[in-house]
Formats: C-alpha cells, sequence, structure tokens
C-alpha cells in the first residue's frame, strides 16, 4: 500500500511547528477489538494493542502482519465504518501509551469505550447532567511525556465513552505544540500567511463527535498528578459536535479552537475546574466560529470566563447554560464577547468574580444580543458594554462600568454594541397598586425594552438582573410603560434592545414602595459605586459546589412522626494555620509548607461548609509587577496542591497582592521571610474563630 507523508504546519503566535501525519488509502472497514492494555512497537502476538487496532483502521498495518490470534480480533464490515471495540481484562482498563498514538484518518471510524464488558451506560458520577462512567483510560505511561491523546484528521470520526489525560508537553520541543486530550485538524493544513497573516488550511475534518468522555479526570475523579494542557482542541474542523462530556483539570481551556471551527456544536457537557495553569477560560472561542453553538452545559468554578470569544470570525450562540462561580484565579466576566451577531440567551450566570457579559469595543462588537438571562451575585454590572477610552487591561477582561448616555454620533463608533443606551426609569421609586406597579421609563426609539426583577442587595446601584418578567417597545419619542407584579421593597432594571446595535447596559435600580412605606427600606443612595459591596461575604457566603452524586431512587416508607426542627449549628472553631511561606523568589512549596497544606486540606474535608481565599504575597524587593507575578503563581502553587488533596476548584479562590499588603514592616531576613507567604481566609456562614500559627518560615 503507497504511503504518503505530509507536514502540518501549526501557525502559533510565537513560534511554527510541524507534525508529521501519515495518511493513506482506506480499502476496507473492519470491527477491531482491542484485547490488551499495553503500548509500544506492533508485533505478531496474542494482544492486540490500541496502536495495531489505529493503524488497522488507517490501513497502515496489513492483516497479513498479524498473528492468526490476532486476526480473530478484526472482522470486516459490510455497509458500515470501522470500529474499534474494547474487550480489556477487568484488572487491566488502563491504557499507558509510551509515545503518541497515529492520527486517526479513517473516514467515519468509531472508538467506543461503550463495548467494554462492565460498562454501565446508566450509572453517573453526576446528578446536574448523566455523563456515565468510562470503564477504559488512556494516558501515558509513568515516567513518560504524552502530548496527545487521539488526534483526528478524517471526516465523521466518534470518540465515544472513554477517560483520557495527562496529556501535555511541558519537556516536549515546540514541534509536538499544541497538546490536547484530543485534537482535531485537517490532514493537510498549510500555513499561507499573507496580509492578514493568516492561516488558510485545506480539507477539515467535517462532522467529528466526541461524546460521553471523561477529560482531564481519572476514574477516581481526583485531580491527577500530570494534568493535561487542554481538553479538546478543534484546532479545524467543520460541524465538530462535543456533548455529554466531563471537562475538567485542564492546565489551559477545555474546550479551545484556534483556526477553524464552524458549526461546532457544544451541548450538555460538564465543564469544571479548568485553566488551573495557563489560559484560564473554561471555553475560548477564536478563528472562524460562523453558526457555532454553546448550549445547556454546566460552566463551574473555571479559573477565567465560562466563555471567552477572541476575536472571532462568524457568530455564536450561548443559549441555556448555567455558568457559576468561574474566576477563581482572574477575575473575568462570566461571558466575554468580541466580535458581531452573537446571542447570549436564557443563561443562568452567577457568583462571577467580573460582571456577567461583557462587550467589547475592540474589535468594535455590534449587534449582540443578550436576553433572558438570569444573573446573581457579580463582581461588577449584568451587562458592560466596554468604552474604547478605557484601555487597560482590566476594562477588556472585567468591563469598565456603567456608561454615560450616548451624546454624539460619534459615540457609536468607539463603545461595545455601538453604545445603545441604557433605559432611564422617571423616577428611583415606584408605587405598588395592590399587587401592580406600573414602571415608566425612557429608552432609544423603538427599542425592545426588557423589565428585570433585581437581586436585591443594600446600597448597590447596579444590582444583577435576576428574573425576567416582561418586555415592551419603547415609542417614537423613547417612552416606555409597563404593569409588572412586584412587592414593596423589592428592585427592578431594564435592558434594551435594538438588532442593528445589539442589548445596552442595565438601568439604574428603583425601588417598588407601598403608598404607605413600611418596614425596611433599601438605600439606593448610598453609593453610586456598582462594585462597593463586600465581594467575599455575597460570593462565598453560600457554599459553592459544582456538581453532586446521583440520589438513589427513594423507597417509600410508612409516615413517621415529623421530627422536630434542628437547631441551628453553634458557630465552630478550628485551630488551623493560615500562612505558608516560601523562599526568596520561589514559588515552590517546602515540605514543611506540605505538611501545613494537608493539615487545611484536611480542615476542609472535615468542613465542607469553609471555602477559602488563597492571598499571594512577596517582600518588598523587586518591581510592582514583578512581584504582583510572583504572588500569583505562589497562590497557584497552593491552589494545585490543595486541588491534588481533593479540595474542589469552586471551594478556593485567588487573589495576587504582591507587596501591597506586607505581614510585618522591616528590612530584615525574617521580616522578609514573614512576607513572602499565601494568607488562608477563611470564610462560613455560621462564623470560625482561627488560631493563627506559623511554623515554616523560610530565610535566606
Amino acid at each position: 500500500m503507497k504511503k504518503k507523508i505530509i507536514f502540518t504546519f501549526f501557525l502559533l503566535p510565537s513560534y511554527f511547528c510541524f507534525l508529521p501525519l501519515t495518511v493513506t488509502a482506506q480499502t476496507a472497514n473492519f470491527r477491531i477489538v482491542v484485547n490488551s492494555n499495553q503500548d509500544g512497537a506492533v508485533n505478531p502476538d496474542s494482544a492486540l494493542t490500541l496502536r495495531e487496532a489505529i493503524e488497522i483502521s488507517n490501513g497502515t498495518l496489513p492483516l497479513e502482519r498479524l498473528s492468526s490470534t490476532e486476526q480473530t480480533l478484526v472482522s470486516p464490515i459490510n455497509g458500515s465504518n470501522s470500529l474499534i471495540a474494547f474487550d480489556l481484562p477487568a484488572a487491566e482498563t488502563t491504557i499507558r501509551l509510551v509515545d503518541v498514538l497515529p492520527p486517526l484518518s479513517s473516514p467515519g471510524l468509531v472508538i467506543d469505550g461503550t463495548t467494554q464488558p462492565g460498562y454501565d451506560a446508566e450509572k453517573s458520577a453526576t446528578a446536574e447532567i448523566a455523563i456515565p462512567i468510562p470503564s477504559v483510560t488512556i494516558t501515558p505511561a509513568a515516567e513518560r511525556e504524552v502530548f496527545r491523546g487521539l488526534t483526528i484528521v478524517a471526516d465523521g470520526v466518534t470518540i465515544r465513552g472513554l477517560s483520557l489525560y495527562g496529556f501535555t508537553s511541558r519537556l516536549e520541543a515546540t514541534a509536538t505544540l499544541p497538546p490536547a486530550d484530543i485534537f482535531i485538524d485537517s490532514p493537510q493544513s498549510v500555513a499561507v500567511v499573507g496580509d492578514q497573516g493568516k492561516q488558510t488550511p485545506e480539507n477539515a475534518p467535517k462532522n467529528v463527535v466526541i461524546e460521553n468522555n471523561w477529560l482531564g479526570i481519572p476514574l477516581d475523579q481526583k485531580v491527577p498528578q500530570t494534568t493535561s494542557a487542554f481538553g479538546v482542541y478543534v484546532f479545524n474542523s467543520l460541524g465538530t459536535t462535543i456533548r455529554r462530556n466531563r471537562i475538567s483539570y485542564h492546565d489551559g481551556s477545555g474546550i479551545i479552537s484556534a483556526v477553524k471551527a464552524n458549526n461546532l456544536q457544544v451541548t450538555e457537557n460538564i465543564i469544571v475546574g479548568n485553566g488551573i495553569a495557563g489560559m484560564p477560560d473554561a471555553i475560548r472561542l477564536e478563528g472562524e466560529i460562523e453558526k457555532a453553538q454553546i448550549s445547556s452545559n454546566l460552566i463551574c468554578g473555571n479559573d477565567g470566563s465560562g466563555v471567552y470569544l477572541f476575536k472571532p470570525e462568524g457568530s455564536a450562540q450561548i443559549n441555556d447554560n448555567q455558568i457559576t462561580y468561574n474566576g477563581r484565579r482572574f477575575r473575568r466576566a462570566g461571558v466575554y464577547l468580541m466580535g458581531d451577531d452573537h446571542q447570549v440567551n436564557n443563561n443562568q450566570i452567577s457568583n462571577q468574580t467580573g460582571p456577567g457579559v461583557v462587550v467589547a469595543a475592540y474589535p468594535k462588537s455590534d449587534r449582540n444580543i443578550i436576553l433572558g438571562n438570569r444573573f446573581n451575585n457579580l463582581e461588577g454590572l449584568s451587562i458592560d458594554l466596554v468604552a474604547q477610552e478605557n484601555v487597560n487591561v482590566q476594562a477588556y477582561q472585567r468591563g469598565d462600568g456603567p456608561n454615560p448616555l450616548r451624546n454624539s454620533k460619534n459615540r457609536r463608533l468607539d463603545t461595545g454594541n455601538s453604545a445603545i443606551n441604557a433605559p432611564q426609569f422617571i423616577s428611583s421609586e415606584f408605587y405598588t397598586l395592590g399587587t401592580t406597579t406600573n414602571i415608566l421609563g425612557t429608552a432609544d426609539p423603538g427599542s425592545e425594552v426588557s423589565i428585570y426583577r433585581v437581586q436585591k442587595e443594600t446600597g448597590i446601584s447596579y444590582g444583577p438582573l435576576s428574573e425576567p418578567l416582561t418586555r415592551v417597545v419603547a415609542d417614537e419619542e423613547g417612552k416606555f410603560s409597563a404593569s409588572v407584579e412586584m412587592q414593596p421593597g423589592e428592585l427592578v432594571s431594564a435592558i434594551a434592545t435594538i438588532p442593528k446595535y445589539g442589548t445596552s447596559e442595565a438601568a439604574a435600580n428603583a425601588e417598588i414602595v407601598s403608598p404607605s412605606p413600611v418596614g425596611d427600606r433599601v438605600n439606593l443612595s448610598s453609593t453610586t459605586n456598582f462594585t462597593s459591596r463586600n465581594i467575599l461575604r455575597s460570593r462565598l457566603g453560600t457554599i459553592p459546589q459544582c456538581t453532586t452524586e446521583p440520589i438513589p431512587p427513594v423507597v417509600q416508607q410508612p409516615p413517621e412522626e415529623p421530627e422536630p426542627e434542628p437547631t441551628p449549628p453553634e458557630p465552630i472553631r478550628i485551630s488551623v494555620p493560615t500562612n505558608v511561606h516560601f523562599a526568596l523568589d520561589k514559588a515552590t512549596l517546602s515540605p514543611e509548607s506540605a505538611r501545613i497544606l494537608n493539615r487545611i486540606a484536611q480542615v476542609l474535608r472535615e468542613n465542607p461548609q469553609i471555602v477559602i481565599e488563597l492571598r499571594g504575597h512577596t517582600d518588598p524587593r523587586a518591581s510592582d509587577a514583578y512581584n504582583l507575578n510572583l504572588s500569583n503563581r505562589r497562590a497557584i502553587a497552593v491552589r494545585n496542591y490543595l486541588l491534588r488533596q481533593g479540595i474542589p476548584p469552586e471551594r478556593m479562590i485567588i487573589r495576587a497582592l504582591g507587596e501591597s499588603q506586607p505581614r510585618v514592616v522591616g528590612r530584615s531576613r525574617l521580616d522578609h521571610a514573614r512576607n513572602r507567604r499565601v494568607e488562608f481566609i477563611f470564610r462560613d456562614t455560621r462564623g470560625i474563630d482561627l488560631f493563627v500559627q506559623e511554623e515554616d518560615l523560610q530565610l535566606e
């Protein structure tokens, strides 16, 4: 069989890299049963490995090179595509790779982990979205670095029912990048650098399906010792479907695109705890993404945004997702939009260390529709349209706060969504008439105005839009009115949408009051600072939990006497260190610090109601920028250690403070040692008393 070698070039921000892909003509389709978890050179023996199965499906391993025993494991399939099935011994279901597997180049190939005996399609470890527990695991062998799990270069390939983790390239040369659990690219991707510096690949794989896999997660559900770089890397494809996967604990994003990902479908996945050492966003889309859809996913506990669109070509729909407790390392929006014509509808976005949805001003981003979402516990606005005049990094990652009214046509050119005005109420208070309240205000003429109930927080002028109530249309003079059912003491806000411009920021809150006010009133005038609340109180007072185990079926029991109401728990007292310390200019943990972190992990496991903030600090030597970065690396090192001790990512949040908050003031070696630390701030809704211990100072 004639074989052709094609080199693939990846155009990445700071380097070129190439990887030889072997492509052959497929002459027959087979059902191939993998009965061995070994890996290595192809040999005619009694064991058929995954590597051999892939080469058979690719047409690079003729059947006559197999032993007679192996040949019994390969059977022709008429009228169907090749299938790689599994029949591994019960105690040997982990395949440990010694090198990268050949690319999957057989069109329509299915690698199906659900064929392994013992696989239970009805058993899930998560109640939120039922994703079966895989039986077959693929991971690098001990002491071996393998930069990819599976590489797809053909149309119609399906990967189903597998656990893949541990694939990275920390030690490999750049020619092996980019790494991922699953990587999708064309077999003939040629770098053509023109005026735009853009890659124009050929033969992008079509209709790839990634379903019911665990990516980045071993079967024990703990953080692996070696974490994968990325989950699914859609480098170049058309119509890829990523559905019902658990994607966790990656150094970078759980799902990422690069050159082309048109018609990408990301649906019903659980994406938790990604971005722990690099690109922090759970889903990061760039390149061509026309008609991409992100829907019905649980996106929780990731280090950056839930969804981040970076200079994309084409539009995406982001609908019906639960996006919560993200921004654990970087304060970013739940959803960050660059580009035009995106739709962000009917999502639940909550507990975010940043705004709900941000629309960038540069590159110019217009006609982004943001409707029907429910926001709660945000550090920022529900919707934030960035203005180009605010050019600092914080504005372009977290938004820049409420915009003033548009005062000229030119403002449409320098603010996200063409600076569509937020609605304005005629009053900061509206009176109830029975159970009905009439809401009056102004907005851009002809805009559709959505009225929202607002999460009630004292002193917040722009509280989160927690519940959509009704929609009305502003008349030709911009006036609107709406009748809603609300109670005295509740807050109301509104957003405006014009399809040619997009959706606005929210109106300042107004309060619903009784004609004869009674009880407490919300003080809206105490501040105009939309981020002035105690973030830790509002965000961390509630115990975060991304996933839970399914509840067993209820067995009907005879009715019993009702139990008395439980008494509220007493405040707890814990004796635990509140700092670990670091050597000069280091972000590595000492054995003594590891011992302390083991004690902290034990306390956190014993008290699941506790959440923790990790504050990184340095001594005052070196520049502010250098120290800020060093303090961030120290906090990350502590967080990653606790992750490996089983502490869920949603229970931890990182703050990098550099040299700004010294523990002691002084210039001695002891003073510097005390300031080189990560400090622990524990939170519990019932209250905690802490005993400070200091046992690991590291003098230079």
